[in-house]
């Protein structure tokens, strides 16, 4: 059976950031994974291991987050995790993102952007069918997929945390702050506060948790984000991935 994540790599509007030579799918290795089996990846910072009830980010039951639709800021918070994923040598998908990684910085902070795949739908609906499959997938390691702020059915939500729960595939869903009234399926949702702060909204098994401060000691946030220069968005020399002009 075809993988789930062959429909959107032959997409016109995804992009990836190396060329395999033909089989897109050289990357199938969950099954080998060091993390193959465990329920949660560290996040990088250790206060917000602690304060975690699972001591990470839950791999079967996604991560929502609450915020400006268009704050790339907040992917500062999952830069450590992006690193850790890297060894694994599957996709890291980015779905509908607002803005585009900036590559050499990327590859300076240990992110293997030949493994990056961008895919851009077009409306609501195809964000849901792209997040769904890529999840569904054996090939992606994480997928980060930004909603928008329509609302969303509880069972659209529900779809896409049990596609989640299937394999070893971090969930990551960005959704805007005013979805906080709205209930959801997904285990853990978080708030990014101000100063380099992280709410935790809530949490299956553990307590909600305000104001989680991320010491600077344990983040790279005095040096250029790598998805926050301005620029014209153009292929690097491979012709595989969107990389914005310094």
């Amino acid at each position: 059976m075809a993988d789930p994540l062959e429909h959107i790599i032959n997409r016109s509007d995804t992009w990836r950031g190396m060329d395999t030579g033909g089989n897109v799918f050289a990357m199938r290795s969950s099954a080998n994974s060091d993390w193959h089996g465990v329920d949660a990846l560290p996040t990088g910072f250790a206060e917000l291991n602690r304060q975690i009830a699972l001591g990470g980010w839950p791999l079967r039951g996604g991560i929502e987050v609450l915020g400006n639709d268009n704050d790339a800021h907040s992917m500062g918070l999952f830069l450590p995790t992006m690193i850790a994923l890297s060894e694994q040598k599957r996709w890291q998908a980015f779905i509908a993102p607002p803005h585009i990684p900036y590559a050499p910085l990327l590859n300076a902070r240990g992110v293997a952007t030949e493994q990056i795949l961008m895919v851009h739908p077009g409306d609501r609906e195809e964000r849901l069918w792209a997040t769904e499959q890529a999840l569904r997938s054996t090939t992606c390691s994480v997928v980060f997929s930004w909603l928008g702020t329509g609302e969303y059915r509880y069972a659209e939500l529900r779809k896409l945390q049990l596609a989640a729960a299937e394999n070893d595939t971090l969930a990551i869903l960005f959704r805007s702050g005013n979805a906080v009234g709205q209930h959801t399926p997904f285990s853990l949702r978080l708030g990014i506060g101000p100063h380099r702060t992280v709410d935790i909204i809530k949490q299956r098994g553990g307590k909600p948790s305000s104001r989680i401060a991320l010491p600077p000691e344990e983040d790279l946030d005095n040096k250029p984000q790598p998805w926050q220069l301005p620029g014209e968005v153009i292929r690097t020399r491979t012709g595989q991935i969107l990389t914005p002009v310094a």
